[in-house]
């Protein structure tokens, strides 16, 4: 089975990958461009995050690290959590979506107010839900996602994304026929379903699901 991966993938899973006779191709559909001294107000006790690279953004800003250090976490992922326990953050909890964690928070966080620290594509999810539940968030902007509109060539039985973000790079000048997407979580596969209905979505948001959504998938595909 031939994939094409619309980010590069950790090693560790291209050697998954190989072991399980998947053929590789990776092209970059998106750039992250860090905000030069981003707007950061006072921050509140509770932060959220909803991908690595804004903890990466934040981690590197030695301003914003002091800002954010003995608050609460509230995450996206299990790697997003990683990231900030291994650098000292306290994290309260992790949810699969931005989607869930809005609902998480709108019943258990009721009068609290929420730093979300984010980049210019991100999904409305949270913004939408807290506010209408009385949770004041405040979006902090510290990275901007750049589309990048590469021609792939060839055909790929199966094609590997990430992020709405991808979906959206990659639909600029390439077609979704005869291909099966397959999606690291909802918000992703939102954006692919607007393009085809051939996709699945891993049952969790992290590479081990994602091998085994394509495992079941050649499964099916042989027989």
């Amino acid at each position: 089975m031939r994939l094409l991966s619309t980010k590069i993938l950790s090693p560790a899973f291209k050697d998954r990958l190989m072991m399980h006779s998947f053929s590789l191709v990776e092209q970059s559909f998106i750039k992250i461009v860090p905000i030069d001294q981003p707007i950061v107000a006072p921050v509140h006790h509770g932060l959220i995050f909803t991908s690595q690279n804004a903890v990466k953004r934040v981690l590197s800003d030695s301003k914003i690290r002091k800002m954010i250090d003995g608050k609460i976490g509230y995450c996206v992922g299990k790697k997003t959590a990683t990231l900030l326990t291994e650098n000292g953050q306290k994290v309260a909890k992790i949810a699969q979506n931005s989607s869930e964690l809005a609902h998480f928070l709108s019943k258990n966080a009721k009068n609290q107010s929420f730093s979300y620290f984010c980049g210019n594509l991100r999904t409305p999810d949270l913004e939408e839900v807290l506010p209408a539940n009385g949770i004041e968030i405040q979006a902090i902007e510290i990275y901007k996602t750049q589309l990048l509109d590469h021609v792939v060539k060839g055909h790929f039985d199966g094609l590997l994304f990430f992020s709405p973000s991808a979906v959206r790079a990659y639909a600029q000048r390439n077609t979704f026929d005869q291909s099966h997407s397959f999606c690291l979580g909802t918000s992703t596969a939102k954006a692919v379903a607007m393009h085809t209905q051939d996709y699945t979505i891993a049952k969790a948001p992290d590479e081990a699901q994602l091998l085994k959504s394509l495992i079941n998938h050649t499964i099916r595909y042989e027989e």
